[in-house]
Parts: C-alpha cells; sequence; structure tokens
C-alpha cells in the first residue's frame, strides 16, 4: 500500500470513528485494511470474547482465517486464544513448530498458516478480544507489523467502546452470516476471491454510505429473487 493510500485508509476509518456510524462496516474496513497495510499480512480477523468465555470471530477477511480462528476455539490454544483471553501481544513465527500449541500448530500448517500476530483489544467493561493478524510466510511480521497492528487494535477498541451498550456488536454478530453469503454471491458471480468479494463489500459500503449489512442483504434478496 502507498502512502497516500494507506493515509485516505486513516481518514475513511477516524471519520467512522468519529461519526460512530455502522460498526459492521468500520470493522470490516480494519481487518480489509490491515490486509492491504501491514507488511506480511495475508488474512486477518477480529475475536471478541463472551462473559462466559465463548469466543466469536467477526470480519474475517476470507474463509482461511476463519477457519483458523474457529480451529483455535475448539482447541482452546493459539495465539487469539491467548490474546482475547489473557496476553497483551502474541506473536508466532513458524507455527508448525511452534511448541506452545501442539495442537494447533499443525492444523495451520495444513492451512498454509506460517506467521501469526494477535493483539489483544479491551472496550471495557463489556467487551475484549483480539485483532488476528495470519501470513503464509514465516517470520513474517517484524516491528513495522507491530506497531501498525497495535493502532488497527486500538482502532477496534475506540470502535467498540463508543458502541459499550453491546447493541451494535450484537448486530454485528448476527449480520455476519448475511455478509458471508454475499460475499459467496460476489466470488460466484465475479469470479473473485474471498478477500477481493470481501473488500468489494466494504467499498461499496463505504462510497455509497450504506451499512455493510444492509448491502450484503440486498445481494442476497435480489440473488434470491432472480433464481425464483
Amino acid at each position: 500500500m502507498e502512502l497516500s493510500e494507506f493515509a485516505e485508509l486513516m481518514t475513511t476509518v477516524a471519520d467512522s470513528l468519529r461519526q460512530q456510524g455502522d460498526v459492521d462496516s468500520t470493522l470490516a474496513l480494519i481487518t480489509a485494511g490491515a490486509v492491504e497495510a501491514i507488511p506480511g499480512v495475508t488474512h486477518a480477523s477480529l475475536s471478541v470474547a463472551g462473559k462466559n468465555g465463548t469466543i466469536q470471530t467477526l470480519t474475517p477477511t476470507d474463509e482461511v482465517a476463519d477457519l483458523a480462528d474457529r480451529t483455535q476455539y475448539e482447541l482452546r490454544q493459539g495465539p487469539c486464544v491467548e490474546a482475547a483471553l489473557n496476553a497483551q501481544v502474541v506473536q508466532a513465527d513458524d507455527l508448525g513448530s511452534d511448541s506452545r500449541w501442539p495442537l494447533y500448530g499443525p492444523k495451520a500448517a495444513d492451512l498454509g498458516l506460517r506467521s501469526q500476530l494477535s493483539f489483544q483489544f479491551r472496550a471495557d467493561p463489556l467487551v475484549r478480544g483480539a485483532l488476528n493478524l495470519y501470513a503464509d510466510e514465516p517470520a513474517a511480521f517484524g516491528p513495522d507489523a507491530r506497531y501498525l497492528g497495535a493502532m488497527f487494535a486500538n482502532w477496534v477498541a475506540v470502535l467498540l467502546g463508543w458502541n459499550s451498550q453491546g447493541t451494535s456488536l450484537s448486530r454485528a454478530l448476527e449480520s455476519r452470516g448475511e455478509i458471508g453469503t454475499a460475499v459467496g454471491i460476489l466470488m460466484e458471480r465475479y469470479r473473485l476471491d474471498q478477500q477481493r468479494a470481501f473488500a468489494f463489500l466494504v467499498r461499496t459500503s463505504q462510497t455509497q454510505n450504506v451499512k455493510l449489512r444492509e448491502i450484503a442483504a440486498g445481494i442476497v434478496t435480489r440473488t434470491s429473487a432472480h433464481a425464483a
């Protein structure tokens, strides 16, 4: 990403934060922006922990990030679990051989993932979780990635902190399935990969100033009507 593009991304996110607008769109902008802006990152997601210890994923940039997250939740081990529940920053430079996660590491390697960097965010008292950055290469994350990743995680904390009553977060969790369906439709219709289809939804939401879940719902509704 060029410096001018990064500056534009920062401005867009900052405007979304100030306006306290659509949570879905802004969270999606953050994860998609992380892949574009942070050196080495090929996949990204957000993990949100509930009071009972359950963890759910929001706005994954693709199926690989989503599956890696869910694998960690099921095994109760891995950087995203540790960051969401305990540690501030968790980094793995070679997941397949990392002794800290003997169950998760080989499964991550099977997905083609070699490095992972997870940052805890907190929006007390209701919300905590992690920004998860994945890479297909070993030792992919240097000082720049750690610095920028922390900044993106802080954006998430600010956004969810401003929506601390929990209504917007609950809506974002509920709309995730419809967004995923819309991504699948775009992939098939335009022969896009998941990241590009997801980024298309985010850009459309931003340029039209329409909530991400509404853009997704419209795509799903129109596709269903044409199929009838």
